[in-house]
């Protein structure tokens, strides 16, 4: 069963790192939970060290100066594991191919295609339209507000073609600001659905995890994953690899799960329990609001 606190600080002392995702625990999207941000800010000051582990498909760069723009200073972090950093080391050692048919928003994922000279002989990516393609690298929908069954017709020819998709961001839905929008994660499960084969990066699968680790040995840090604590709102994606990584996890119940959980400022407790039930999920912790 899990345990319900009211803040962070009723637990940290038992973890020297965290995993913290960021979209629904720092921000929303368009700005920064300021008690969350106080959180991150009052445990580094404490010793502890803070990796934001993302789902976004941007370089950690990248997200680095969406941060600013949100309001999110860099004194509540430490460093950054993207699932985009972890899906272009894939993409730049060939893992579908040369000529790749590209999904997303240009403007918003054009950082993803920039060269990563960390990767000895690279693969020469090119972007052509999908019936030149080799495979496909999918940053997201193009129009994020669309059903991804739009894009049967084209995965079907893909799927035909023997394509992989790269997918650079495994979430299926995240609510920027009151607004719920598609992920790269609703499409790849589209193209699995119809047989396809999908490559995932991001949480709940282990790449990201193992970046995350190499992100806190960078910083000199050896932390044994029995005191890493993972925090995020995303029940098939914070918790559950939390869950396949055997690291103890914090459910924030008022982000995705919101409604589910009854979740105000507190999540209801007979809600938040038939919820988890219902997700076969159980976190280490529950807490309304990242604070």
């Amino acid at each position: 069963m899990t345990r319900i606190i009211s803040a962070l600080s009723e637990v940290s002392e038992r973890y020297d790192a965290l995993f913290v995702d960021l979209w629904g625990c720092l921000h929303n999207g368009v700005n920064a939970f300021p008690p969350a941000v106080a959180a991150m800010q009052d445990y580094r000051r404490k010793g502890g060290i803070v990796v934001l582990v993302t789902n976004s498909p941007k370089p950690r760069a990248g997200v680095a100066s969406q941060l600013i723009q949100f309001g999110v200073p860099e004194d509540a972090y430490d460093t950054i594991a993207t699932s985009g950093d972890s899906a272009r080391s894939a993409m730049f050692r060939g893992m579908v191919g040369e000529k790749v048919w590209f999904m997303g928003e240009w403007k918003r994922d054009e950082g993803f295609f920039e060269p990563l000279h960390l990767i000895e002989n690279p693969t020469n990516i090119q972007m052509v339209p999908l019936q030149e393609a080799n495979g496909i690298v999918c940053c997201g929908p193009f129009d994020p507000m669309a059903d991804p069954d739009v894009n049967r017709a084209d995965f079907l020819y893909a799927k035909q073609m023997g394509m992989k998709l790269l997918c650079a961001n495994p979430d299926i839905v995240v609510d920027r600001g009151e607004v719920r929008e598609w992920c790269a994660g609703a499409l790849a499960r589209l193209y699995t659905e119809m047989r396809g084969e999908s490559l995932y990066f991001g949480k709940p699968h282990p790449p990201i995890y193992d970046l995350a680790r190499r992100r806190l040995t960078a910083l000199g840090q050896n932390v044994p994953d029995s005191r890493v604590l993972a925090i995020g709102d995303g029940i098939h994606t914070d918790i559950r690899g939390a869950v396949g990584e055997d690291i103890d996890s914090l459910f924030i119940s008022g982000g995705l799960a919101a409604a589910e959980t009854k979740t105000t400022d507190h999540p209801d407790p007979d809600a938040l329990s038939a919820y988890l039930e219902k997700e076969m999920m159980t976190p280490t912790y529950t807490i309304g609001r990242l604070r």
